[in-house]
C-alpha cells in the first residue's frame, strides 16, 4: 500500500472554502479503484492546519489520482488558499496489507 500524508497550512480567511474543496475531492477520491482511504483531518488546536491521509493500493494508483479531474480541480482551487506550500510525505503501508 502507498500512503501519502499531506500537511497543509491554510490562510485564515480560506478555511471554510478549503474544507469544501477537500470535501468534493474526498467524495470523488474514495470512488477511485485503487483508493483504500482518503481522510481529511483538521487540527483542533490550530484550525488552519490540515492533514490529508491518502492510501492507495499502489504507487501507480496514487499517481493516477493526480491525473483525475477532481484532483486537478482541487489543486487549482486551493492553490491561493495556502499560507505556505503543502508538503506531502510518502510512506509504505505495512498493515493492513
Amino acid at each position: 500500500m502507498h500512503v501519502t500524508l499531506v500537511h497543509v497550512h491554510v490562510k485564515p480567511e480560506a478555511v471554510a472554502a478549503f474544507v469544501e474543496a477537500c470535501r468534493l475531492n474526498h467524495e470523488a477520491s474514495v470512488r477511485e479503484p485503487g483508493n483504500r482511504r482518503f481522510d481529511v483531518l483538521q487540527d483542533p488546536a490550530d484550525t488552519r492546519r490540515f492533514l490529508l491521509y491518502e492510501a492507495y493500493a499502489s504507487a501507480g494508483d496514487a499517481a493516477a489520482h493526480k491525473q483525475t479531474a477532481h484532483y486537478l480541480a482541487w489543486r487549482d482551487t486551493v492553490a491561493e488558499m495556502m499560507a505556505e506550500p503543502r508538503k506531502g510525505v510518502s510512506y509504505a503501508g505495512l498493515f493492513p496489507d
